[in-house]
């Protein structure tokens, strides 16, 4: 599977624009196929809950997802990483007298959840005879948590462990600030807690959470694959059909900042300087943002894109630099990163804003343009092709309040998207004098480098 994954990837990579080969022009790609949503049954309970249900595949298995609308967006200031430490302590199984992870492993599956900013999550794989068996038990967990006070301090010292880890890198370091810095009032902009927060938290802060967050309004159940379906409705039924409603989904909207900040953060003695440059723009929602997700692609998201050409093929001052369009509630985000040679920090720098610029002044050519968009189609029904790529898209549309138009019609409105459209992005949302800016390094040697780039020393904040 992961060979044949890795096969149509690099078959797409084939069809991006990149220097002249010597030999002869390899053929030309097929045309981009339309994605097709499954069809699935919906089923909504009194108390709020959503059961959708995907008969997907011929494999003989099923996953589950039990997803919450709930996840760091909902942490107070001084709670960060508090939706994590309860997800930690769920994965110690439920009340009922039996082991969650043996019951489990005897199905084929495991017990995993995980916490996103926006979401969080109770997933399983089994066999497909043990589906309603195995949603039964994940139910248990949701509705009935073990939260063993004898576990809290050994996941604390895990956390702190992983938090020390974590923040000695550059790149963290870089991410921490650049959000902080977009989002200062904002649970987007606290990424990482303090030790101190750790530290603090207690049972009575982790039930608090869960009691104030979790509930059937904020719950749909996702069983995607091969299984029985009137067995699964069933198991719902019994173990969900009467849990507490509990609160509507509600995420704070954020106020992002475009102030055009420049930060350095001083990492002495590093060969590399960590950059994150970017600043916010359209949500999902937008009618722009395909358009956007195009030229992120074209611009610096994909391994053929102008930055990646430009300062790592041709200028070799990085290895692996790239752009992303990060999706929040109700507000985007675009910035590129990249780790480069402290030498080359302001000429690295000073060559994403001549891409960005030469984009703004000049549209790309059909031929460019179309082995982004042939990239774009690929990847986007590869993430659709397996039952845990579809919870997501489906997960996402929910986050969003998007409709199945905007999976269904993704392909089309990619394939649509005209050069002068990505010249009109670029200058209508990527505007260098308004971006953050973030450099992890060595601040004796890379100072003047920023300055003399970005030609505002002034606001360079130590």
């Amino acid at each position: 599977m992961k060979t044949a994954f890795y096969t149509i990837l690099m078959a797409l990579f084939m069809v991006l624009p990149g220097k002249a080969q010597d030999k002869e022009t390899p053929p030309q790609g097929g045309e981009p196929k339309d994605f097709k949503l499954p069809e699935k049954e919906v089923i909504n309970y009194d108390n709020g809950l959503r059961l959708v249900l995907v008969p997907y595949g011929s494999i003989p298995k099923a996953t589950i997802s039990m997803t919450l609308k709930t996840g760091n967006i909902n942490e107070g200031k001084e709670e960060v990483w508090l939706a994590d430490l309860l997800a930690d302590l769920m994965e110690e199984g439920t009340n009922k007298d039996y082991s969650v992870k043996e019951r489990l492993s005897g199905m084929g599956g495991n017990l995993y959840i995980g916490v996103g900013t926006h979401t969080t999550s109770l997933n399983t794989s089994v066999l497909s005879e043990f589906a309603p068996e195995a949603v039964g038990i994940l139910s248990d967990v949701l509705v009935d948590p073990k939260l063993p006070e004898s576990e809290i301090e050994r996941l604390k010292k895990d956390m702190n462990r992983n938090l020390t880890v974590s923040l000695s890198r550059p790149g963290t370091q870089a991410r921490k600030e650049f959000f902080a810095q977009i989002y200062p009032d904002h649970p987007y902009g606290r990424q990482y807690p303090t030790s101190e927060q750790v530290n603090s938290y207690d049972l009575t802060d982790v039930k608090g959470f869960y009691d104030r967050n979790f509930g059937a309004q904020r719950t749909t159940v996702y069983v995607v694959g091969q299984f029985d379906a009137e067995q699964v409705k069933s198991a719902v039924e019994q173990k969900l059909s009467t849990w507490r409603k509990g609160p509507e989904a509600s995420y704070p909207t954020a106020k992002p900042e475009t102030n055009g900040v420049v930060k350095i953060i001083d990492r002495p003695g590093a060969p590399q300087s960590t950059i994150m440059y970017g600043l916010p723009v359209v949500d999902p929602s937008h009618k722009d943002y395909i358009a956007l997700d195009v030229m992120n692609s074209l611009l610096g998201g994909s391994f053929g894109s102008r930055i990646t050409s430009n300062i790592r093929e041709d200028k070799g001052y990085t290895y692996s630099p790239s752009s992303a369009l990060a999706a929040n509630y109700k507000t985007g985000l675009w910035y590129e990163n990249a780790d480069v040679t402290t030498e080359f920090t302001g000429a690295s720098i000073e060559e994403i804003n001549k891409e960005i610029r030469r984009l703004q002044t000049e549209a790309p050519a059909n031929e460019e343009l179309q082995g982004i968009k042939n990239y774009e189609s690929g990847i986007y029904v590869l993430q659709n092709s397996t039952p845990g790529g579809i919870i997501g898209q489906l997960t996402f549309l929910d986050i969003h309040n998007l409709p199945e138009s905007f999976l269904v019609d993704q392909v089309k409105n990619i394939n649509e998207v005209s050069p002068q459209q990505i010249q009109e992005m670029a200058k209508k949302y990527i505007q260098p004098e308004k971006m953050t800016l973030i450099v992890v390094g060595d601040k004796e040697k890379i100072k003047d480098q920023v300055n003399e780039t970005i030609k505002t020393p002034a606001e360079i904040k130590q």
